[in-house]
């Protein structure tokens, strides 16, 4: 649909830092544009003498939010006196107290549920605690319209309890982390997006479903991000910028997509579980798995090293060697089914178009191949196994194994004397592409290689934006958004949203340029092709080199 999407920042703690609050919010939209809202968990206000002089800066309108704030209330004793009602006020300019425990609802339609403080054990409750009633009340106040499908955003000050079941395990004390009663809040709520804090943690929990598969119809994801605390000296995320149309808005189908790595409700334990294994059941019953027949220690060339070969498997789901009695323990196991093309893919693993003799190592999801026409020696792809179009869209167990990938290389690469530059163009390509090019340490620096992307991408009228630390690129380029990207090995990462027109081969001119690698008749890749021989040569001495870094080959 036609509806644009609100831009929103969501805060954990603040805890009374203020200044340092609103200065990285304004520095976020001076490179980013303004946002409609910031939304704070967790304690708003601090008990120092310092933060109380800070926020009567703002209370008295010596200062000002550059952004519609909207914050929880107190969640301890001692910070209960800055709120002097239970309901929702405005306590400064664009600085705006929800409540205890409500729902507000935006001019666009969004639909934000939130419930202030700590679950109380006995009744009555403090100011700082909520109530199985307060909780009561605000599941009926929406459940009882019979056309409630969920909220779009949950704000709670604790977090729910369990809700790392299924997924990683956060950086907290998970056995008395959380409230019950927030899980079964939002077990009943259903948010697309549900924020808290008070933990002093970063965790973001992969999107789980809302519904049973195979027993009910298809229902929107939820996805829980605990926020650490505002200038934290660990450096844990504290902001976190997305954008969200509201469900109210959106077509139904578009609505309830699965990401790919979507896992069961965290709050539904039990029934999960049996669910789980009736679903892998149906899934490996009517998906075998895909077929890549190729060894690299031998068919491609490599001699044996005395490690163990990466054993890909057959159609029947069994590696080779479980065919022939080894490791039983796992032959029952199908892996993951991978996303594939609705075409032919020059990149997919499983395509017969996929030039292999430039394969030099295969993981469980990404592969490393030898790019095509190499800018330099030692230039690689990084790619997915399945079929995914950019960074964006891969689900999180490729991110994380291209992570691994990228950290290889940079290893790699550093005993050769080399740094290296990262870049994706989601622009007129249909397979994910992370180019990766060494540059050698004594021809230029870091800063240099961002000169120049910069001032080569002003010169065709274009602003390369770098993006915020905290942020990831998945949240300022939704799926689909054609974009150029860039990582340096400083970890300085550069981003142009694509509009109209885009030079195919502007990352290869850029690094092929006279104050970077200075070989600019190399730009083009058409002009660096090899022969078929060639490459395997290349590639057979790319992956002996590479193999004391490689990861993907098994002890």
């Amino acid at each position: 649909m036609g509806d644009q999407p609100l831009r929103v920042l969501a805060c954990g703690d603040v805890e009374g830092r203020l200044n340092a609050l609103f200065s990285r919010v304004q520095a976020i939209q001076k490179k980013m544009g303004q946002f409609d809202m910031l939304l704070c968990v967790g304690e708003f206000f601090g008990v120092t003498p310092e933060a109380e002089a800070e926020w009567q800066l703002y209370k008295t309108g010596a200062k000002k939010a550059p952004v519609h704030t909207y914050i929880l209330g107190a969640a301890s004793q001692e910070t209960v006196r800055n709120f002097s009602t239970s309901d929702g006020c405005e306590l400064a300019e664009n600085i705006t107290y929800l409540g205890r425990r409500g729902v507000f609802t935006g001019a666009s339609g969004l639909q934000i549920a939130y419930v202030s403080g700590r679950e109380a054990l006995q009744e009555p409750a403090p100011a700082h605690f909520f109530t199985s009633k307060d909780l009561s009340a605000l599941v009926t106040s929406l459940t009882s319209n019979s056309k409630f499908r969920g909220v779009d955003i949950l704000l709670t000050s604790q977090w729910p309890r369990g809700v790392w079941q299924y997924a990683s395990t956060p950086e907290v004390n998970t056995k008395s982390c959380g409230s019950s009663s927030i899980s079964s809040l939002a077990d009943k709520l259903k948010p697309r997006y549900h924020f808290a804090a008070l933990e002093g943690a970063h965790y973001e929990r992969l999107p789980y479903r809302n519904h049973v598969v195979l027993q009910e119809n298809a229902q929107h994801v939820s996805r829980f991000i605990a926020l650490a605390t505002v200038n934290n000296p660990a450096k844990k995320k504290y902001l976190y910028a997305f954008n969200i149309v509201p469900m109210k808005n959106l077509d139904p189908a578009e609505l309830v997509k699965q990401p790919q790595d979507v896992t069961e409700n965290p709050y539904r334990k039990v029934k999960c579980y049996y669910l789980e294994r009736e679903h892998v059941l149906v899934v490996s019953s009517s998906e075998p798995a895909h077929q890549f027949f190729f060894d690299l220690s031998r068919n491609q060339g490599g001699a044996s090293r005395g490690r163990g070969r990466k054993r890909l498997s057959d159609g029947d789901g069994r590696s080779r060697d479980q065919q022939h009695g080894g490791d039983r323990h796992h032959e029952h196991k199908q892996p993951r089914r991978h996303p594939q093309p609705t075409g032919p893919c020059w990149f997919c693993l499983a395509s017969p178009q996929v030039e292999k003799h430039l394969v030099v190592s295969i993981g469980t999801h990404c592969y490393l191949a030898l790019a095509k026409g190499a800018l330099v020696p030692r230039h690689v792809l990084i790619l997915p196994i399945g079929h995914y179009q950019s960074v964006v869209e891969v689900s999180s167990e490729v991110l994380e194994e291209m992570e691994k990938y990228k950290s290889a290389l940079r290893s790699f690469y550093k005993s050769k004397g080399e740094r290296c530059v990262l870049f994706e163009r989601n622009y007129k390509s249909q397979h994910l592409q992370l180019q990766v090019v060494p540059v050698p340490l004594d021809r230029c620096t870091t800063e240099d290689i961002k000169e120049a992307f910069t001032v080569q991408a002003q010169e065709q009228q274009m602003e390369l934006m770098e993006i915020p630390q905290h942020t990831d690129l998945k949240q300022i380029a939704p799926p689909g958004t054609p974009y150029f990207y860039v990582e340096l090995d400083s970890g300085e990462k550069l981003f142009y949203r694509i509009q109209k027109h885009f030079p195919l081969q502007f990352g290869r001119e850029v690094l092929a340029s006279e104050v970077v690698l200075n070989i600019p008749t190399r730009a083009d890749w058409r002009e660096c092709k090899q022969s078929r021989e060639e490459e395997e040569d290349d590639c057979k001495q790319l992956r002996d080199d590479f193999q004391p870094y490689d990861f993907a080959w098994e002890d």
